[in-house]
């Protein structure tokens, strides 16, 4: 990656390598929150960018949610067009919500959320 930083190139080989250790449990919880919407059928840049988005959210804490659905929704506006756009945000926004209540119940009832 020419022009980027070392630590960004490295945060994106980390992003890369959980995306693909964990692809079969995102594909999962891609059809889970968007079941009009196999994995398998959709457009390959389309479920690049959801299972690289959803992997970012759900798998590198140290960047907010929102800051990831945010990024993910404006390169799946330049890179795919206005149906993906809102795929992306639609998914990524309701797997958002869902693990902040998961994370709020664990917190409530004095569980700690797993890692």
């Amino acid at each position: 990656m020419s022009g980027a930083d070392d630590n960004t190139v490295a945060y994106a080989r980390e992003l890369v390598q959980k995306v693909a250790h964990h692809r079969a449990a995102l594909d999962r919880r891609i059809e889970s929150v968007a079941p009009a919407y196999p994995v398998m059928q959709l457009a390959r840049i389309d479920r690049a960018l959801l299972r690289t988005g959803l992997g970012e959210l759900l798998h590198c804490p140290s960047t907010p949610a929102p800051v990831v659905i945010s990024e993910w929704v404006s390169l799946a506006r330049t890179y795919s067009g206005e149906p993906a756009r809102r795929l992306v945000n639609g998914v990524l926004g309701r797997v958002a919500t869902q693990e902040m209540e998961i994370g709020s119940a664990a917190v409530d009832s004095g569980q700690g959320v797993a890692e």
